[in-house]
């Protein structure tokens, strides 16, 4: 039996720990699919699950890492072949089931997504999750309305994965975009990826009546708490809200009023459990008319699975910025 090295997360009467160990390659049930991984990504939520400092992952032990991109190497779905080139992302991956940081990954075939024409497994992985939920976050504004006559679409967390890929997709849909960042090192990089103007995360501190002037035809929020409160009361009427993420805190104290007076929309993104049709919509728009004009200048970082510990920690010590890829070859 073949063996690869994955990197594997415990939890037990020990403690966490996790570490790279050998892996014998896994055989396909039935409906199935065996996938060589080529590469993979590192997200948010791969440093807590990765490092024990959030709770991810329901069982244990687990292979690490929601993002997967590679080559099928066995099928037993009747929707792929050996040879088909697919993107996994999501669903149980790294959660309760095996995920991408490891050279083979079993996985039910529903869960994939075929490679759509203009990507490859390296780029599809520079989006990876991150670029998948700025895709839902796009898809559910434009849905509902969503138009740059509006006013421009402010961004927060904009040095990190989501923000960073959700300024350069707004910007190709011809959005201006403002970015939020407490990073000003990075404003030049942020200005390049199609950013007009960045401003400090201190911007909207005095936006605290229920009510405040109308700056933002809509926003991308993944910090959530006082800022996203902040931002409900600075959306013009009829614009949307995509919140993806928490690092603020899960508390929104805010009034009826903006949603009621100005009519505005909050659309929780979830990006896990997307239904395939969906999901192949937005995979297919990240290849084509959303995919930023320059995806590489998104990528700051390529590792291997040995450094993904140390990768970990700098990204929740705020050392990191823009899109982690993973190389398994």
């Amino acid at each position: 039996m073949k063996h690869d090295q994955a990197f594997r997360i415990y939890h037990d009467e020990n403690g966490h720990r996790a570490g790279l160990e050998s892996q014998p390659r896994p055989e396909p049930g039935d409906g199935e699919v065996l996938i060589q991984v080529t590469h993979s990504s590192v997200n948010y939520k791969d440093a807590l699950a990765g490092t024990g400092r959030g709770k991810i992952l329901r069982t244990f032990p687990l292979i690490g890492g929601i993002d997967a991109a590679g080559e099928v190497l066995s099928s037993q779905h009747p929707a792929y072949d050996a040879g088909d080139a697919v993107i996994a992302t999501g669903w149980g991956l790294s959660f309760d089931h095996d995920g991408g940081y490891a050279r083979y990954l079993c996985v039910p075939g529903d869960w994939l997504v075929p490679m759509p024409e203009g990507l490859d497994a390296r780029s599809a992985m520079i989006f990876g999750t991150a670029g998948f939920t700025a895709g839902l976050a796009a898809h559910r504004m434009l849905l509902n309305g969503q138009h740059p006559d509006m006013g421009p679409i402010l961004i927060n967390g904009a040095s990190g994965g989501v923000g960073s890929i959700a300024i350069a997709l707004f910007a190709r849909l011809g959005f201006e975009v403002v970015a939020i960042s407490g990073k000003p090192q990075f404003a030049s990089w942020l200005s390049g990826l199609g950013a007009s103007n960045v401003i400090g995360r201190d911007a909207l501190s005095e936006a605290k009546r229920p009510l405040e002037k109308a700056q933002w035809g809509g926003a991308v929020d993944s910090v959530g708490g006082e800022m996203l409160a902040q931002i409900t009361r600075t959306i013009a009427p009829g614009g949307n809200i995509a919140a993806i993420g928490l690092a603020g805190g899960i508390e929104l104290n805010t009034s009826v009023m903006p949603f009621i007076l100005r009519g505005i929309g909050l659309f929780g993104c979830n990006s896990v459990d997307v239904p395939y049709p969906v999901r192949r919509e937005i995979w297919q728009h990240l290849a084509s008319d959303w995919r930023p004009r320059d995806l590489e200048s998104l990528l700051t970082e390529t590792v291997g699975l040995a450094d993904l510990p140390k990768t970990f920690e700098r990204l929740l010590d705020g050392q990191a910025h823009g899109r982690i890829l993973v190389e398994l070859d």
